[in-house]
């Protein structure tokens, strides 16, 4: 059940007080496609360190809107971390902290669906965040592209041939088969551009699919 003020067969209210529409088609929706960088990848015991985000309207990707935060993690960087990502103690030294920045991405999302890859992991540390500082959780009804991906994947129809021996499922290896160019890998907002370019194939592909609105959409990509 997703955290909304209320749920009805078409609509969902969200906790902005925004309405979304179940039965809209999925090229007129509000998306922001999200990545973060983290000091590792355990939920009880590493943190942020940066968040990338872009606004999509269906399939078109709005590069004047983007979010691109650097934050002082709440725990250490490791020299593993920093050879992921590349961020190194002193960039985020001076940098603000993670409470400091939720708010300007909650609103950042406001009345849209969260689209990410893996996604159920930057939510679980942003919630994590939220429940440390007692702020309510970000409910955003939520997309993961690697379960769209696992999805289209598995239909037999022609319509989702391109999607068929992508080989891993990661990121970057999806990225390679759909011909995205990858530039600044492991850049929060760099791998949410990279995402958003990755989610429009699926936009176009789910279509002849039978996946047309939201509802469809967040049934089968729900993480």
């Amino acid at each position: 059940m997703f955290g909304f003020f209320g749920i009805n067969r078409t609509h969902l209210v969200l906790e902005d007080e925004t309405v979304l529409d179940l039965c809209a088609p999925i090229d007129e929706v509000c998306y922001v496609v999200l990545d973060t960088e983290l000091t590792g990848l355990d939920v009880k015991k590493d943190s942020i360190v940066s968040i990338g985000a872009v606004r999509m309207t269906g399939g078109r990707i709005h590069l004047g809107r983007t979010l691109d935060l650097m934050v002082s993690p709440e725990t250490s960087l490791t020299s593993a971390s920093v050879l992921v990502h590349g961020i190194t103690p002193s960039e985020v030294e001076n940098k603000p902290s993670i409470c400091s920045v939720l708010d300007e991405f909650r609103r950042f999302c406001e009345g849209c669906v969260v689209v990410g890859h893996f996604v159920s992991l930057d939510l679980a540390f942003l919630n994590r965040e939220c429940k440390r500082l007692q702020e309510r959780r970000i409910d955003q009804p939520a997309v993961d592209t690697w379960r769209l991906q696992t999805w289209i994947q598995n239909q037999t129809s022609a319509a989702a041939r391109d999607f068929r021996d992508a080989g891993e499922n990661d990121l970057f290896s999806l990225a390679k088969k759909h011909n995205i160019p990858v530039t600044n890998a492991h850049n929060a907002l760099a791998d949410a551009f990279v995402t958003a370019q990755l989610f429009q194939r699926f936009l176009s592909a789910l279509p002849p699919l039978g996946v047309s609105t939201v509802k469809d959409l967040l049934r089968i990509g729900k993480p």
